[in-house]
């Protein structure tokens, strides 16, 4: 079964910026530069006839394109050992249209709807274990004032999951351009 995510592919310039700030932690495992992207809808695992309603529903989507700006970084859980290291989205007011759109794509195929607080992020990197307080407090503060380039959104991703022992593999399933409404199957 495919384990699925909707996200948005990022310009090279943000990936490089993202990718300087993938350093110098202990017990972490970086993610690859070319497999960030901000994530804007977990799907989790669907059966190939839902999988294909998905996708075919998502190519409905159209909008205007927008920009964003990464800004930020934080933990996931907010409280407790950290396992998950990301960079957030300055201001997200842009992306919650698409956000209900894909949502309700997502869940007239049948999946149930989103419990936690939507949350667009970039994951960075994985904790192997918590890092020491003090080193993970001045490699923070050091990158406290992260703030990417614009850029301009003009489509979204639709990726599946593979989960491996050296970290999940991400497969573009298929792009979708918002000016068009267009899906081109990767």
């Amino acid at each position: 079964m495919p384990r699925l995510f909707v996200a948005i592919d990022l310009p090279d310039d943000v990936v490089e910026q993202l990718d300087r700030l993938c350093v110098g932690l202990p017990a972490i495992r970086w993610m690859e530069p070319g497999q960030f992207h901000l994530t804007i809808r977990f799907i989790g695992e669907v059966e190939h006839p839902v999988f294909y309603e998905i996708g075919e529903g998502l190519a409905e989507i159209t909008a205007r394109p927008f920009e964003l700006r990464l800004k930020g970084l934080g933990l996931f859980p907010p409280r407790g050992a950290p396992h998950t290291l990301w960079a957030g989205v300055e201001d997200e007011a842009p992306l919650l249209p698409l956000r209900r759109r894909i949502d309700r794509i997502v869940e007239a195929a049948g999946i149930e709807p989103e419990r936690r607080r939507f949350q667009p992020h970039v994951t960075l990197g994985r904790f192997r274990e918590p890092p020491p307080e003090a080193r993970f407090g001045s490699w923070l503060a050091a990158r406290s004032l992260f703030r990417s380039e614009a850029f301009t959104v003009g489509g979204f991703t639709l990726y599946s999951s593979h989960l491996r022992p050296e970290g999940a593999l991400h497969t573009a399933e298929a792009s979708y351009n918002f000016v068009n409404g267009v899906m081109e199957r990767v």
